[in-house]
């Protein structure tokens, strides 16, 4: 920090205030603002304040492994993870293994080979965010993977034997809409 004398604004006093003409309002304004940028400064470097590290409650997210909404989104979760970090490529190959059904594997496979993109996704890129909404069905699990890219979205269907628990379908489309 500088003196009052040494600093240079318009507000600043001299060492002649009689010489300037300033009150002693505007002294006391002066010295109110120099206060506030010094407390500003201390705020901002962290210095005499600590700051709470998170706002709001504790988050928790839970599921079942006998829920397929759970399992789907469980697999969203994992593969996006696994397609993100260095050297995920392997489980991400793991990760299909074990929730696609061998026939979907192969359907998807060929969606890739066709469209030169992953068919878990159905994009080139890998999604900022991601959320899982249950779509209802009688005979087998729909849901709704929305797929966040920044200020866009993308919505998937995707279906899910309710006897194996193995995802047989990913598109835009539903399996009965075809």
């Amino acid at each position: 920090m500088t003196s009052d004398n040494s600093m240079t604004s318009n507000n600043s006093t001299t060492s002649d205030n009689s010489a300037t003409g300033k009150s002693s309002t505007t002294r006391l304004r002066t010295a109110r603002r120099r206060t506030a940028v010094a407390a500003g400064l201390a705020l901002a470097l962290g210095l005499g304040v600590t700051a709470q590290a998170s706002a709001g409650s504790p988050r928790s997210v839970s599921g079942k492994p006998s829920d397929n909404i759970t399992r789907i989104a469980d697999f969203y979760g994992a593969y996006i993870d696994a397609v993100t970090d260095e050297g995920g490529g392997k489980l991400a190959d793991e990760l299909r293994k074990h929730y696609l059904t061998p026939a979907f594997q192969k359907e998807l496979a060929a969606w890739e080979d066709k469209n030169h993109a992953d068919g878990v996704l159905q994009a080139q890129n890998v999604p900022l965010a991601w959320k899982v909404t249950d779509n209802g069905t009688a005979n087998y699990t729909e849901a709704v993977v929305t797929l966040t890219w920044g200020s866009d979205t993308t919505q998937l269907i995707v279906d899910m034997t309710r006897g194996t628990h193995k995802i047989f379908h990913i598109g835009t489309k539903g399996v009965a809409a075809g």
